[in-house]
């Protein structure tokens, strides 16, 4: 039923809670709580699920109102043993710091804390006064739900964490990026302006195409053709010379 109860509670196995896992504690005895619950902060949450149920079976079914009396004594004695066992184990001091100062102490049945804390009204705060609470599988689903909420709310702060490390560091991977083609663009300026200076050196007024294009009328032996574009723009440019002159 405790089983049934976390795989409800949206906790994840293994991760979130385990099951028998086994302690030494500070005397060197081995303690094997049923199941421990992490909460965020590395805290833990210790369940214990091993209170007899024998004397409330044996009183459900019992027919004899004086036999009933009796199983249901017996019943109450058997719940409040536990808890007296539970306080002695110390579980709280288990995980020193890390723990939580109480223990739950897990009942399956509703009807069976119910018979009982009506037959002793003081059985929930002895029990705490123990650091020991007593849980149903009601009470369990929801104390479990609020932890589940707990870690769905851890897990949106450390992905909020994650995301604002990563949008910082994408940030200054854009501002470099920035620099360098600003760096480019300063460096593709100056190539540009050594371009036109070196083309008006060729195309313009006493320009070196002009100059090596007279020496092959005059009989200059070539085996290459000057690029057609480049006679092009000579000639515009004598037509504007001529025109301006």
């Amino acid at each position: 039923i405790l089983e049934r109860v976390l795989e409800r509670s949206g906790l994840q196995k293994g991760s979130e809670y385990s099951v028998q896992q086994s302690f030494t504690n500070a005397d060197g005895k081995r303690v094997l709580p049923d199941v421990v619950i992490n909460l965020p902060g590395d805290k833990k949450m210790i369940v214990d699920s091993k209170v007899s149920l024998n004397a409330y079976e044996r009183y459900s079914n019992e027919t004899d109102e004086h036999d009933r009396k009796q199983h249901l004594k017996n019943h109450l004695t058997a719940i409040r043993n536990r808890v007296s066992e539970l306080g002695n184990k110390n579980y709280h001091h288990l995980y020193e710091m890390e723990s939580p100062d109480f223990v739950l102490l897990f009942i399956p049945i509703e009807a069976a804390f119910a018979v009982a804390s009506n037959e002793y009204p003081g059985l929930y705060s002895e029990a705490f006064d123990k650091n020991i609470i007593i849980v149903t599988p009601t009470t369990l689903l929801a104390v479990l739900k609020t932890i589940d909420s707990m870690w769905q709310n851890e897990k949106q702060k450390q992905n909020a964490i994650v995301i604002a490390t990563q949008a910082g560091a994408l940030y200054d991977s854009f501002t470099a990026l920035t620099e360098e083609l600003t760096k480019i663009g300063r460096q593709l300026g100056t190539v540009q302006n050594s371009y036109e200076g070196a083309m008006k050196k060729l195309t313009g007024k006493g320009n070196l195409l002009r100059r090596v294009e007279k020496l092959k009328k005059l009989g200059a032996k070539a085996s290459k053709q000057i690029d057609p574009k480049m006679q092009s723009a000579m000639d515009e440019e004598e037509i504007e010379e001529n025109e301006a002159n």
